[in-house]
């Protein structure tokens, strides 16, 4: 149904009141209690087993094994033995086992001393942790970003009512750069096993060395990681201060003349954005499993970022209108919205079984370690809750038009939408890291609830600080009198 036609949209200021200021405090302020809570409960599991430290560590192992190891069909065993032989660099059949699998443990040999040569401690715990955290809330910010500049590129008015949303999240990317950079720094030793051995220098023939990680060590280098991903996400933050300078004087000094600038800033930056995306979630997290690769890797991570962000900007934007601002924001902004959460929940689910499918059926020993891995009896209830997270419960939900329109219908898939790739994340991340030992316990829950405190904070705070419409946007009416016309 239409809505009478709008021919003004007057100045509006959102008040950051310090009873929300208090409340958002608190979920930080809870968080970092059960964060400490978790971090003293785990080490002192931690204490509590360590006479069975070295029995864990080889278990650890054992389910890990990196290369040349796992054959991810079961009615494929043989291949996988014939794999194991390959990995060896020996010229026997795989049926002679003894002698095969002797050879083929030599490139193992790295990983059981340098992949896991932290083990699940609760240290490599906290790390992983913040590593997933710090990236997750960090995409919301760079999907934002992404979100602005595709409006720009496309000259799309439907969204112009939220572009203030859109700025004010964006806005994150500074504490994502530093905390994400945190991390790298001080984490690396725990979160990447390449790089205690590239830091071995060791040379062809020598124990322990690993031809598939020297042939990478261009790429995966420390410098890289410390230096090429801060770099990386300091050029989307210049991006970001153009675009919202140009937004500036729009609104200061009217006319089309910094709307084309920033058309032509956004086109730039969406070219520079796909390059350079795909380097950092290849450092950032492909990484983590360095024997591996998969290449819709970035791609799959793009989509993380862009329906979590998306599901971000629809939940401030309902938290607006309950709150009695915004109210010029119709339902047809609100169902387009929707929409979009929809149909990249479907994006999501569609990368997911391609680069899932491609594997198994290949059943490349290489490949299919990855999955092998994901598909323990501890990760498979992960797994399989992550699919219908991400993509069942949204895609039924959101099927119907009305539930696109409909706040409380919304929030459900919105919150399905932001855990289920929570624990997307947690998936990608635990395996190469903690190991089969992870969970998810007071620490997960605790580290979660300080970096959305932290999130929700900056936001509001940004929020509150400029008129809550670009006043002199050129698609200004057009987006309050948008209409979808079902």
């Amino acid at each position: 149904m239409g809505h009478h036609h709008i021919s003004e949209v007057s100045n509006e200021k959102y008040v950051f009141t310090g009873r929300s200021k208090a409340i958002v405090g608190l979920v930080f302020l809870v968080g970092l209690i059960l964060t400490f809570i978790g971090m003293n409960q785990i080490k002192h599991e931690a204490a509590h087993d360590s006479g069975d430290a070295h029995v864990e560590e080889h278990a650890t192992v054992e389910n890990e094994l990196p290369v040349h190891t796992v054959s991810m069909q079961e009615g494929h065993q043989e291949h996988g033995d014939e794999a194991h032989a390959e990995g060896a660099h020996t010229t026997e059949e795989a049926h002679a086992s003894e002698e095969a699998h002797a050879g083929a443990s030599h490139e193992g040999e790295h990983v059981e001393e340098h992949g896991s040569h932290h083990g699940p401690t609760w240290i490599t715990r906290l790390w992983a942790n913040l590593l997933l955290n710090s990236y997750y809330f960090m995409l919301f910010a760079v999907g934002a970003l992404f979100f602005l500049a595709v409006n720009y590129a496309a000259n799309a008015g439907w969204s112009t009512l939220l572009k203030r949303i859109i700025e004010s999240i964006s806005s994150y990317l500074p504490v994502g750069i530093i905390t994400l950079g945190l991390v790298l720094y001080f984490g690396k030793e725990h979160l990447y096993h390449w790089v205690a051995y590239l830091n071995q220098g060791l040379d062809p023939g020598q124990a322990g060395y690993d031809k598939i990680l020297a042939g990478k060590d261009w790429f995966l280098s420390t410098g890289w990681l410390l230096i090429g991903v801060p770099t990386i996400m300091v050029i989307w933050w210049i991006f970001r201060i153009v675009l919202v300078r140009l937004s500036h004087k729009e609104d200061e000094e009217g006319g089309v003349s910094n709307f084309k600038k920033s058309i032509t800033y956004s086109a730039a930056f969406l070219v520079v954005f796909a390059f350079s995306f795909s380097m950092l979630s290849w450092l950032v997290m492909m990484s983590i499993d360095p024997h591996w690769y998969s290449t819709m890797y970035s791609v799959y991570n793009f989509a993380i970022a862009f329906v979590t962000s998306l599901t971000v900007i629809c939940f401030f934007t309902l938290y607006l209108k309950a709150k009695g601002y915004m109210e010029v924001v119709s339902d047809e902004v609100i169902h387009d919205l929707g929409k979009f959460m929809f149909a990249f929940s479907i994006f999501w689910g569609y990368i997911f079984i391609c680069q899932f499918l491609l594997i198994w059926y290949a059943n490349i020993t290489e490949e299919s370690i990855y999955f092998a891995q994901r598909l323990t009896p501890n990760f498979k209830w992960f797994f399989r809750t992550n699919i219908i997270m991400c993509f069942a419960l949204p895609f039924l939900i959101l099927m119907m038009r009305n539930a696109k329109r409909n706040p409380k219908v919304l929030l459900v898939a919105g919150s399905m939408i932001l855990l289920g790739h929570w624990l997307d994340l947690f998936i990608m991340i635990m395996p190469g890291t903690v190991g089969q030992s992870a969970q998810i316990g007071m620490l997960e829950v605790g580290l979660t609830m300080t970096f959305a405190g932290l999130f929700i904070f900056w936001v509001l705070h940004n929020l509150s600080q400029r008129n809550l419409y670009a006043k002199n946007h050129p698609y200004l009416l057009e987006s309050a009198n948008h209409d979808v016309g079902v």
